[in-house]
């Protein structure tokens, strides 16, 4: 048997012959368990705090604004329908406030300011979590008209933008948080249409507004989960339009994918999505709390397994090995041409 002399004698001898290495495991040892502690350290008087989050109607907004009421905060739902408004406020407490919102339209965003303004008072808005978005029209780019952008862009990017500028000054007063829903398809683009193109402008909105806000107190996240089954990502509504995209092509350009390609494209898409969708909204909602609530909020977070392993890995490697992914998922076209 080696005797615990022997064993002391040889790990010591391990550990100085590898002193460099040694030094590196324990710095990064030392460095995670900081990070752990400081990343659960929580702020104080969340009973005396309000957050607006948009997009309350369904989704990931919805379960923010329940689990937050929950704990205590003061929340300010904004929905876009009355029905789904009266529903949320039915399954909360009599402290969470709703209050319609088309951030599409910057008068109807003026008309929350003023309300909230009346809700915080001199304490300002702790939180605003800019949640509303759609997806549709995604698909091919070359299906696309340009309205089919604007579309989305007007809800992701502008209404974001819209939202956040006109909120800024109660955000300011509380020195509070702005929590932005980007995507993994702000990370990395493999779909045509507004929605790739609306979460990258999230993402630039959000890492300027965060410089630009530092000196004033207010901390910025970004929300970058992976599929998960929400509106956005509701088969049924995505390929009725796709169908409606399809059907407005001119028979050239039908003809130049191939009689198969648009049953094919839904096939593959179910698919992806089958597998993909998460059904736990949770682990969203978990990361903007965090970002509401932590001392020390995280800059960006991902959300679900898709997310962290696949998408935002994937983001790092060369374009030719992200093209090769995402071309894996999707049909060619019939006469596809090498590009030369």
């Amino acid at each position: 048997m080696v005797s615990t002399e022997n064993l002391t004698t040889y790990l010591l001898e391990v550990i100085f012959s590898h002193l460099a290495l040694s030094c590196a495991l324990l710095l990064a040892t030392l460095a995670s368990i900081r990070w752990f502690i400081r990343d659960s350290y929580r702020v104080d008087g969340l009973g005396r705090k309000h957050v607006l989050i948009t997009g309350c109607d369904s989704g990931f907004g919805n379960l923010l604004a329940r689990q937050l009421d929950g704990k205590g905060v003061h929340v300010i739902a904004a929905c876009f329908t009355d029905k789904a408004a009266t529903d949320l406020a039915a399954a909360a407490s009599p402290r969470l406030q709703t209050l319609l919102l088309d951030v599409t339209d910057s008068a109807s965003i003026r008309r929350a300011v003023e309300f909230v303004s009346r809700e915080v008072g001199d304490r300002g808005l702790w939180g605003l979590v800019n949640n509303a978005g759609r997806s549709i029209p995604i698909g091919p780019t070359e299906w696309m008209q340009i309205e089919d952008f604007t579309k989305v862009l007007d809800v992701n990017l502008l209404g974001v933008i819209d939202v956040t500028l006109q909120f800024l000054p109660l955000l300011k007063k509380a020195q509070g948080r702005v929590v932005n829903m980007a995507s993994i398809l702000g990370r990395l683009s493999i779909i045509g249409g507004g929605y790739c193109l609306s979460k990258w402008g999230v993402e630039a909105f959000s890492d300027s507004l965060r410089r630009d806000m530092k000196q004033f107190g207010v901390k910025v996240s970004i929300i970058e989960p992976g599929f998960f089954k929400t509106g956005v990502t509701q088969l049924d509504l995505i390929e009725a339009d796709l169908r409606r995209l399809w059907a407005r092509l001119p028979q050239d350009v039908k003809d130049s994918y191939g009689a198969t390609y648009f049953d094919d494209y839904l096939k593959s898409q179910d698919f992806s999505m089958g597998i993909l969708c998460s059904p736990d909204l949770s682990k969203v909602t978990r990361c903007m709390q965090h970002a509401l609530t932590a001392r020390f909020p995280r800059i960006r977070y991902s959300a679900g397994w898709d997310a962290k392993f696949v998408w935002i890995p994937l983001s790092y490697l060369p374009s030719f090995v992200s093209d090769f992914v995402v071309n894996a998922l999707l049909p060619s076209p019939k006469d596809e041409r090498k590009v030369k």
